[in-house]
């Protein structure tokens, strides 16, 4: 089976970088079966702007942008180099604007740590806009597709589901909630129908859609990257932490 040029990952607590499990060994493993890419294009749920935006750095900086986790956490850098000719490639073909001092939030550099532990791969960070709707986010993506070529890969990281308050003093091995489970199957079946009207239109048509998403910017990565593999996703893997959050990942051939 061909390897995907698109994928939409869900990074979950800052924690997966330090606490092996599940959805950790599955993108250690997927980074270790993927084509090693030239450049990855970083599409985050925790970096969003009043407009699309790219990261030029040439080294862009590791970000540490959580509250209250264990020392270790905030010692880790991922040093990895950017790449800011294939920045104004992305600025060009989309229209987003050009930050030269953005580094890598940690929805990003967790992913790639386990992914490319040795950082010996260009990660280029792009933002979502906060304004835009799934539609636009679509769009979006599927401008970014001709710069998927010659190596590179897009990642959006963001979460299949997302509700914090529902997270907070779950222990991790708890069984998925049935509120869960029912959003998950069907985000897995639109996804892998490439159902891109139902997929926009997921907070009317998806069951309890806002209960999974009270606020929907971790899943605003996943029409990016769908709109990015201009067809039919696969699910790479499926699991559920804390009972509410679920680590599910997507990948498009293109």
């Amino acid at each position: 089976m061909n390897a995907p040029k698109t994928l939409f990952l869900s990074h979950g607590s800052p924690m997966i970088a330090l606490e092996a499990s599940s959805a950790s060994r599955f993108l250690s493993e997927l980074g270790q079966s993927l084509p090693r890419p030239r450049a990855v294009l970083a599409v985050s749920a925790h970096w969003q702007g009043d407009e699309f935006a790219v990261g030029a750095a040439a080294q862009p900086r590791t970000i540490h942008d959580f509250f209250g986790f264990p020392p270790p956490l905030y010692d880790m850098r991922y040093p990895a180099p950017g790449a800011p000719d294939l920045a104004a490639q992305v600025a060009q073909a989309t229209g987003a604007k050009v930050m030269a001092g953005r580094g890598l939030d940690h929805g990003i550099w967790t992913m790639a740590k386990l992914m490319w532990p040795e950082a010996d791969v260009a990660v280029v960070p792009v933002s979502l806009s906060r304004h835009a709707t799934p539609q636009q986010h679509w769009d979006f993506g599927k401008r970014l597709a001709p710069l998927l070529e010659d190596g590179v890969l897009l990642m959006g990281t963001g979460c299949a589901t997302h509700n914090l308050q529902a997270y907070f003093g779950q222990p991790r091995d708890v069984p998925a909630e049935d509120w869960v489970s029912a959003f998950t199957d069907w985000l897995a079946e639109k996804v892998q129908a490439g159902d891109r009207q139902a997929l926009e239109d997921y907070r009317r048509q998806a069951p309890f859609a806002v209960r999974n998403h009270p606020t929907d910017e971790h899943l605003m990565p996943l029409f990016v990257a769908a709109g990015a593999g201009q067809g039919r996703g696969r699910l790479l893997h499926h699991s559920v932490e804390h009972g509410v959050i679920a680590m599910d990942a997507f990948g498009w051939i293109n």
